[in-house]
């Protein structure tokens, strides 16, 4: 009996070393099929979380004013085709501001195309003491013309229609303004960009003259003391 068990095992060890080969092949393959599926899936949650991350440090809370929408038809065969076309204002608040528009067929499209285009569209203009312009400007654009003018603290957005918008997203707090020659908001917002476009802050100018804030300053005639504390007072 105890031969025939020998020879039985003897008989039965190479269908199982068969077996066990199939079996660690088969958990080889459940094994690195696993881990493969674990790593793709753990690389693409950690891509997605580095991503999520970066969008987070890059996104900010942004102001969104929607100026104005305009509803055009085209007429066809069947009947009317209709189309929108949304103009937005995009600012942080904090001296960043800018414009776009976008058309559609349906509103909410074209006012996310606006959108968009309005923040690959946005430009810094310098802010004194965070609350006002530097200095007047003139702006043009078409049959826009728009003057914008700094104002003490208190004065508030003396402003109407889109360029009420503008100053809000902008962070503007005191500022007058007047807008002549045409109500188009299109070229309103265009000359008033215009206008912003040729703000410059003291320091700006200090550095591409090669001479110090306080010195710019006192020209205007003012003390050496209070020049030199004016300029320490000023951020951009």
């Amino acid at each position: 009996m105890a031969e025939e068990n020998e020879i039985q095992a003897q008989a039965g060890a190479p269908a199982a070393v068969e077996g066990g080969e199939q079996t660690e092949g088969r958990g080889r393959g459940r094994g690195r099929g696993g881990d493969r599926n674990r790593g793709e899936r753990g690389g693409r949650g950690r891509r997605d979380d580095r991503r999520g991350n970066r969008d987070e440090e890059q996104g900010e809370e942004l102001i969104e004013k929607l100026v104005h929408i305009n509803r055009v038809s085209k007429t066809v065969k069947g009947g009317k085709r209709f189309g929108f076309a949304a103009l937005v204002v995009v600012g942080d608040g904090k001296g960043r501001a800018g414009f776009g528009h976008g058309k559609a067929r349906e509103v909410p499209e074209a006012i996310s195309k606006a959108t968009a285009s309005a923040k690959k569209a946005m430009v810094r203009v310098p802010l004194k003491e965070g609350r006002t312009l530097h200095h007047d400007g003139l702006g043009h654009f078409g049959a826009g013309k728009v003057t914008v003018r700094s104002a003490p603290a208190g004065t508030g957005i003396i402003a109407g229609g889109p360029m009420r918008a503008v100053f809000e997203s902008l962070g503007v707090a005191d500022v007058v303004t007047k807008s002549n020659g045409t109500s188009n908001p299109y070229n309103m917002i265009r000359a008033t960009f215009a206008a912003l476009g040729e703000q410059t802050s003291p320091k700006s100018v200090a550095q591409r003259r090669g001479k110090k804030v306080a010195d710019l300053l006192r020209r205007g005639g003012a003390s050496a003391e209070v020049a030199q504390a004016d300029a320490e007072a000023i951020v951009e």
